[in-house]
């Protein structure tokens, strides 16, 4: 049994920055990082690799701000989408070079977390055969949300008799599937769904892409580059005046109030908001060809892109996918599966597609691949899988609060009458959003500071937000940090709920998204809320037309520990 100070779960963006920053601030301390896999990488670990997967990002993008990936070092040219494989390799660098990859434990899968009287935490981890007993003061869970993989159940599936896996596991399924001459059939609608066509099309297979017609539709894939200015997609999320036009319930953190009030509030603002995202969304389908083709049509997504948050996905392969579409060797079919025989999938639509594998692009389990102890405490932690710990009365509040704020929320999009979830076990069943102050740390243990979550925030910005909550995470150990609420809950409201906070703390975590916070425009404004809570400069940039037109960058963030530990030691 070890007792350690603080025992940090995944070693994937969130999990690397974690470690880093913590033995930064407390040197001397006892950490492990204990990773399920037998690598480093956490969505990029080896097991994920698979032929010609890369990132939606380009190089500058993807990378923490204290270890650039430099083209000398990686091989990676400016412009260039980043290989899984030297993404992985970075992460294993960036260990190597701040001194922790020997805090790392490979094959360590945390079965359990059971929370003590005395406020530490034990773990049961299994290590091959073996499982052993950790005692931690300290917690971060930082396995994200794309651990545990769903792939639905079907009927007939027992006489299938072809390969049948999610995308996440293709690597292991490669020789199988990846067959030329053979015929894949490839289900869903995500980006991860065209990286598997894309995949299969270029080995040399023919290619049926199921999209749900019970579901979201495709997501938006945007070229690299936007706009009619051709402007780096990447970049246009994070440069602030951009940012203005979304509705951001956080984003009064940047200081720009009265633009974003003019811009969300009044008649004349929304109209410049609509137009902004009918551009976007026009040069995407114009760029695209969407409208030229009647198979391409079959891939124009359902609804704007104001709605879609990091749904929003980029055009990364080598060479371009809507040949794949137009030549045929691509098929896509908006139906659902209705069941599977021998070799076969049967479509709602009565078509049958003969076929030498079914790739399923399905999201992944909204419950928890670590099970916390003793039951009953996922409530206190505020899961999206046990019941709602906010009042039902403050969450009416927040959502009177939200659409007073942001009038346009009110008129969504035409809901699609045949959506029905794939199963009350995929994340679309989330019968409400993680409840977490700062989308960190659940709002009963706030005070005492021995549990965190990093990750759960779905956006194209992984590396800034990891390696900036894994500094308030730190700062908030050690007892240098209180989230205070940024809301105010009407007197009435308080009065008739059960809350038990004594501030307005259930308040702010009202509110946001379905299941998790899922954000591309409010990434740097979220970024601003942390650095606020620390005490630190959101304005990163000389000049207020710098602060407002030019983007952010891994580079505007660089120093970030050690501007906090220089004004930690003029305190003293």
């Amino acid at each position: 049994m070890e007792n350690l100070d603080l025992v940090v779960v995944g070693a994937g963006w969130s999990g690397l920055a974690a470690v880093k920053t913590y033995r930064d601030l407390n040197p001397e301390s006892n950490i492990f990082l204990l990773e399920a896999a037998s690598s480093i990488g956490g969505v990029w670990a080896k097991h994920r690799h698979y032929k010609g997967l890369k990132s939606n990002n380009m190089l500058g993008t993807y990378e923490f701000s204290d270890f650039p990936m430099d083209e000398a070092s990686f091989g990676v040219k400016p412009g260039q989408h980043i290989p899984c494989d030297v993404i992985q390799r970075y992460m294993e660098a960036y260990a190597d070079k701040f001194g922790f990859a020997d805090r790392v434990r490979l094959d360590h899968n945390v079965e359990s977390a059971r929370h003590k009287l005395d406020g530490t935490w034990q773990l049961i981890v299994s290590h091959g055969e073996k499982s052993v007993t950790i005692e931690t003061r300290k917690l971060i869970v930082a396995t994200g949300i794309t651990s545990q993989a769903y792939l639905p159940d079907f009927t007939g599936q027992e006489t299938f008799g072809a390969p049948l896996l999610h995308c996440r596991d293709m690597l292991q399924h490669e020789a199988e599937v990846f067959k030329a001459e053979g015929r894949a059939t490839v289900f869903g609608g995500s980006k991860s769904a065209w990286d598997a066509a894309y995949a299969c099309a270029t080995s040399g297979m023919n290619v049926d892409w199921i999209i749900r017609e019970s579901g979201h539709g495709p997501c938006w894939m945007a070229p690299a580059y936007v706009t009619p200015l051709k402007k780096w997609l990447e970049k246009l999320v994070t440069t602030r005046l951009l940012t203005w036009f979304s509705p951001c319930v956080w984003g009064d953190a940047d200081g720009f109030t009265r633009v974003r009030s003019f811009l969300h509030e009044t008649w004349l603002g929304r109209k410049i908001v609509d137009a902004f995202w009918a551009v976007l969304a026009d040069d995407v389908v114009q760029l695209n060809g969407y409208d030229k083709n009647p198979e391409m049509k079959k891939l124009k997504p359902w609804v704007s892109p104001f709605w879609i948050a990091s749904s929003l996905s980029i055009l990364n392969y080598p060479t371009d996918f809507f040949d794949l579409i137009k030549d045929g060797t691509i098929k896509v079919h908006i139906a659902d599966i209705d069941h599977l025989s021998d070799h076969a999938v049967h479509l709602s639509s009565s078509e049958i597609l003969p076929t030498t594998a079914l790739i399923c692009s399905t999201g992944w389990r909204c419950t928890p691949n670590l099970k916390f102890l003793p039951e009953g405490i996922d409530r206190e932690m505020g899961f999206p899988w046990s019941s709602d710990p906010v009042d039902e009365r403050m969450v009416k509040a927040a959502d009177k609060e939200i659409l007073r704020r942001f009038p346009r929320l009110r008129n969504g999009p035409p809901p699609n009458s045949k959506y029905q979830p794939l199963s009350q076990q995929s994340e679309a069943a989330a019968p409400h959003p993680f409840r977490m102050t700062r989308f960190m740390v659940p709002l009963s243990f706030v005070k005492e500071r021995s549990l965190a979550f990093m990750g759960i925030t779905m956006t194209i910005n992984t590396t800034l937000i990891a390696q900036t909550q894994a500094l308030w995470i730190s700062a908030y150990f050690g007892n240098q940090l209180t989230p205070t609420a940024t809301e105010r809950c009407p007197p009435a409201v308080r009065a008739a709920s059960d809350s038990k906070s004594e501030d307005d703390s259930e308040l702010d975590l009202a509110g946001f998204g379905h299941r998790n916070p899922d954000f591309v425009f409010d990434a740097i404004p979220y970024i601003d809320l942390m650095l606020r809570d620390l005490g630190l400069a959101t304005e990163r940039k000389r000049g207020l037309l710098a602060q407002c037109f030019h983007p952010y960058g891994t580079e505007d963030y660089q120093g970030l520990v050690e501007e906090w530990k220089a004004k930690q030691e003029s305190r003293k």
